[in-house]
């Protein structure tokens, strides 16, 4: 017997998606394109530790960005979808 799979069901090739074409996370925020669901996994992923800079924890390189952006900015991206969201 063969179970039906939805489509949210199925694992995607990595664990987010590349942040291809974003310079800076505040072009997340305005990408009229992606879902608010969207932009926090792009976001969080931006965060993680897993985009740490080796030797600069403070730095945060995402997979598909041209460079490096401060923890901060990324963070601050963050706070302004959620204030987004609540306002």
């Amino acid at each position: 017997m063969r179970t039906q799979t939805l489509s949210t069901d199925r694992a995607r090739p990595w664990p987010v998606r590349p942040a291809v074409g974003f310079l800076h996370p505040l072009e997340v925020i305005k990408d009229q394109d992606l879902t608010t669901a969207e932009k926090r996994e792009i976001l969080a992923a931006w965060a993680s530790d897993a985009s740490a800079v080796e030797h600069r924890p403070s730095q945060r390189w995402l997979l598909g960005t041209p460079a490096p952006v401060p923890l901060s900015e990324v963070l601050s991206a963050l706070k302004r979808l959620d204030r987004n969201l609540f306002s």
